[in-house]
């Protein structure tokens, strides 16, 4: 074999990447579809009239837009919402989502997004959106100083809240569940304990310098909208969207939405959105994004513009999925099927079937 000179690795031929570049294989980002202010917009209405409140719906639609891979419509999210946030004419303990607050809270939702899509969908749409938010004055006070950079005087603590917050969206099965995880590999709950869930989806401590400003901090509850919304976007993992589901359950269940929002329409919102009516408002409004946007890859959402189809599309989806879910639970290892038993039965905190109002 004759012996590759470094000189031939220099350069790609015109084939090579005209193959890279195939459309079939999708390369580029997708654009963002005409609709898709109007589809933010009739969000935002909604999520007004059910009372849901306006962070939870601005996080549902951008980390479905992240994971369609889609950076002009995440500017498009930034401005409609923007606009469509009022000015409040009354004192609130929680301070408007300034347009300021907004880019910090998408941005965030977007870095949350690679433990669920991976890294270069994130990267594609956090450097194009950093780049369409330049045009604002106040861009330059994006925050720019890392929070979550691990040091070996507070690795202890970083591990510590990663276990806490695995414990609190699997709870009492976390032991269980992380057993099943290192029968399929012994790296992965490792690596999905300390790599994800400590140092990424676990929120730094609020004293910590640097990071995003508190109101655009996710936290537990909303970073199980950004699970929810991605799993659902992503297609393909009915049993992880259903685990999310009970871990947003989980949320509000132990109260935490209550030490993490300080209005309590916000708070009454949250209750809200993990009952039954509001977990179906969460889906059908990533199907909506997903719709109007498409996008290959594993999304592999096929773009309709056409209402009619659309209307039909919901359906027929409201029957296969119930079809696919009732089939697929118990490959999750069960642990969704005895989350579900638990909070049916009251265990925990007593939150049962008397309380099907909001759970």
């Amino acid at each position: 074999m004759a012996e590759t000179k470094l000189k031939d690795l220099s350069s790609l031929r015109p084939s090579l990447k005209k193959l890279i570049n195939a459309p079939f294989a999708s390369p580029a980002t997708t654009p963002a579809p005409p609709q898709i202010r109007n589809i933010y917009q009739r969000l935002s209405r909604e999520a007004k009239s059910r009372k849901y409140g306006e962070r939870p719906w601005i996080t549902i639609a951008a980390a479905a837009t992240f994971t369609l891979n889609s950076p002009s419509s995440l500017s498009h999210l930034h401005s409609t919402s923007s606009s469509l946030i009022p000015h409040p004419t009354l004192p609130s303990l929680t301070p408007p989502l300034t347009p300021l607050l907004l880019a910090e809270l998408i941005r965030e939702v977007g870095l949350k997004c690679i433990s669920f899509n991976g890294i270069p969908r994130t990267i594609n749409c956090l450097n194009a959106f950093r780049s369409d938010l330049e045009v604002n004055p106040w861009s330059s006070s994006l925050s720019s100083v890392p929070s979550r950079t691990v040091t070996t005087s507070n690795i202890n603590n970083t591990i510590s809240r990663g276990n806490a917050l695995w414990k609190s969206i699997y709870t009492p099965h976390h032991g269980k569940l992380t057993q099943k995880l290192a029968l399929a590999h012994p790296d992965l709950p490792g690596y999905i304990l300390q790599g994800h869930y400590a140092m990424l989806l676990a929120d730094p401590p609020r004293h910590v310098e640097g990071g995003v400003p508190r109101q655009a901090r996710l936290g537990r509850c909303l970073t199980s909208l950004v699970a929810i919304a991605c799993l659902r976007a992503q297609r393909g993992v009915g049993p992880q969207v259903l685990s999310h589901v009970y871990g947003l359950r989980k949320a509000v269940e132990q109260g935490l939405h209550r030490e993490e929002f300080e209005d309590e329409e916000e708070r009454e919102g949250m209750e809200r959105l993990a009952g039954d009516e509001g977990c179906e408002w969460i889906l059908e409004s990533v199907d909506k994004i997903a719709r109007a946007i498409g996008g290959g890859g594993f999304a592999g959402w096929e773009r309709e513009v056409d209402q009619d189809q659309d209307q039909d599309r919901d359906q027929q989806d409201g029957v296969e999925d119930d079809t696919r879910l009732d089939g697929e639970v118990s490959e999750v290892g069960n642990v969704a099927e005895e989350m579900e038993e638990e909070l049916q039965g009251g265990t925990g905190s007593g939150m049962g079937r008397g309380r099907e109002s909001k759970l």
